[in-house]
């Protein structure tokens, strides 16, 4: 909870204890107090949890839960659904840190940055309507982020009464929306809100900032090439679309939800140079062949590498309906123009009922980004953004006004969509680190009298800091 009543609390705590001084004294004897109970017995006298399995990890408990939640929110009697998430145990003592990515949860012992830096534990919430956290039957009306928000406000409530320090919500990407819409809507749950590479799509038909960024990123130079390979392969289409039927069918992929393997094809293309800049950096721009001389199999090759054509399968879109319903209903989508691409693109960049199956309804709510935006620009409290300079999704960032309070928006040079503090600019990089443990209460003396000085409490440990970068469809934050 944020501090403000921290004193009214401390007071009360005061009045209380001298209240009931007289009375202590007087008794005989103190009684010992209870053994407290083993953590994962009090996790699971939760009402509603429920466990799946405990993973042994030196120095940590790490427990694979359910938490059985309403369908919806504002009519709780119309049903529940279990919603996987993590518990990486550190200590009840320590601060804890909310992680989601937005999409689905790992079940393998994982801390996000800030955990690091706090050295505390971590829950990880599995979004809504992910398999197998999906309400059955499924009415994706009750897919929104305000169901989600309220997800993770059940599920912080139920644990705070464990896990009585400081709190912070984190998340990359879809998860540093997710963590932004619940501080929007909870804005009393949490003690700091650290969201990276988060973007922020307040008018979804306004997209030339997405055009400004590709016009300059890198060096043009790259982007010539990059733009060159792309255009190869709508050049080479036959070709190259009898090398994606071949390959359809060796996987055994379909083409039902997008209509078929020509929109695919396109789909994949088109997210050739976006993607590049998501996931690879400028120095990367070296393996990109010459599109002039290339064979089909070198095109293929990169177009496969950097934007996947499992990509528009239906077993490929699968796993995302989540996200591709909640773009074309809240969160929006980039379209871009592609000049280079002249007469060769046949649909352009799709919108994301191309990727959603027809049996599911979508109707777009232009005010959802808006009002979070506002939202954010006015009511901004110890909350931090962070962005790579050439990922596209920093091209739409969050921005804070002059009401906001103790929060700030930093770009780490030439990082993509896996930017991060430990990225930043050293004074910067400090100045997080530092917001970050003092957020979570846990910030040592030295910090506090020169940022400077700030670094993370916990030890490097090159498997719990791994990121396990997923490979997001492109046009996915």
């Amino acid at each position: 909870m944020r501090k403000t009543l921290g004193w009214l609390l401390s007071l009360v705590v005061l009045i209380g204890t001298m209240g009931a001084a007289g009375s202590t004294a007087q008794a005989a004897t103190a009684a010992e107090p209870a053994a407290a109970a083993d953590i994962k017995d009090q996790i699971l006298g939760i009402p509603g949890m429920s466990l799946i399995e405990e993973k042994p990890y030196p120095g940590y408990r790490f427990f694979v839960l359910n938490y059985e939640q309403p369908v919806d929110h504002r009519q709780p009697w119309k049903g529940t659904f279990k919603q996987r998430l993590t518990l990486l145990h550190k200590d009840v003592s320590r601060p804890s840190v909310f992680f989601t990515s937005g999409y689905n949860v790992n079940t393998n012992p994982r801390r996000s940055e800030p955990t690091t830096i706090i050295d505390g534990n971590q829950v990880s919430m599995e979004y809504r309507f992910f398999t197998p956290s999906r309400p059955d039957p499924a009415n994706w009306a009750n897919l929104d982020i305000w169901q989600a928000a309220s997800d993770q406000h059940r599920i912080f409530t139920a644990l705070k009464k464990i896990y009585k320090k400081n709190w912070l919500a984190t998340g990359g990407s879809k998860g540093g929306m997710t963590a932004t819409y619940y501080e929007r809507f909870y804005p009393r749950d949490m003690d700091g809100v650290v969201a990276y590479v988060a973007p922020n799509d307040v008018a979804d038909k306004e997209d030339s900032a997405y055009d400004r960024f590709f016009a300059k990123v890198g060096t043009k130079e790259c982007r010539d090439r990059l733009n060159a390979v792309q255009r190869e392969a709508l050049v080479r289409r036959e070709p190259l679309e009898a090398k994606y039927a071949a390959a359809a069918a060796e996987n055994g992929w379909t083409f039902t939800t997008v209509g078929s393997l020509d929109k695919a094809y396109e789909a994949v293309v088109l997210d050739y140079v976006w993607a590049f800049w998501q996931y690879s950096l400028l120095a990367d721009c070296a393996s990109i062949p010459a599109a002039a001389t290339a064979t089909d199999q070198e095109i293929w090759d990169s177009i496969d590498a950097i934007s996947g054509f499992s990509a528009y399968t239906d077993q490929g879109l699968e796993t995302y309906t989540p996200y591709y319903y909640q773009a074309g209903t809240q969160l929006g989508s980039p379209d871009i123009k592609q000049p280079h691409l002249g007469n060769l693109s046949r649909y352009g960049y799709q919108p994301p009922r191309n990727f959603v199956p027809r049996d599911i309804p979508m109707t777009f709510q232009s005010g959802a980004m808006a009002d979070i935006d506002r939202w954010v620009r006015d009511n901004a409290n110890q909350m931090l953004f962070v962005y790579g300079q050439n990922d596209p999704w920093g091209a739409e960032p969050f921005r804070i006004g002059y009401s906001a309070r103790d929060s700030y928006v930093m770009t780490a040079p030439g990082a993509n969509h896996g930017a991060n503090v430990a990225k930043l600019l050293d004074g910067e990089k400090a100045l997080a680190t530092a917001k970050i443990l003092q957020w979570a209460g846990v910030a040592p003396a030295a910090t506090l009298a020169d940022t400077g000085r700030a670094a993370p409490l916990a030890a490097p440990d090159a498997e719990l800091d791994r990121r396990d970068l997923e490979r997001e469809p492109q046009l996915r934050p």
